[in-house]
């Protein structure tokens, strides 16, 4: 498949992205760069306009993203993307702490599945980072 010169520094940026703000290139980003690279384009200008901080015009400072993409990755089950997510936030500042009051109002509101299926282990794996004094272990696949 061919891809645009357009398509292909997406793809360059995109990398540096998800390595700025993650850490890793998660497997369901490379395979959308591989397989739809025209929509990753467009998914990493959405992503990078979600990512500003309120330095660059945006409301929210980027703790508070990570820890809402986290609970909002535990309430749809997916534990890989919420750990890859809490890893951020601690990085931004996040505490085990936090992430574990607002996994409580996620269960008030979503059910006590969200806690027992994936808030709870990764809030472990924060608490864990913060044992280690680390925010950056292994890459989340």
């Amino acid at each position: 498949m061919s891809t645009h010169p357009e398509t292909a520094q997406a793809i360059e940026q995109g990398t540096a992205h998800f390595m700025q703000t993650l850490g890793n290139l998660p497997e369901p980003i490379r395979a959308m760069m591989e397989y739809l690279p025209e929509h990753f384009a467009g998914y990493l200008r959405f992503r990078e306009a979600v990512y500003k901080t309120p330095e660059q015009g945006a409301h929210l400072p980027v703790k508070t993203k990570e820890l809402l993409y986290t609970v909002l990755d535990i309430v749809t089950g997916n534990l890989d993307g919420a750990k890859n997510h809490a890893q951020a936030g601690v990085s931004a500042g996040m505490t085990s702490g936090e992430l574990a009051e607002a996994c409580m109002q996620v269960m008030h509101v979503c059910g006590v599945t969200t806690w027992g299926k994936t808030g709870y282990k990764v809030v472990d794996y924060v608490a864990g980072l913060e044992r280690a004094g680390s925010s950056s272990p292994a890459p989340v696949a």
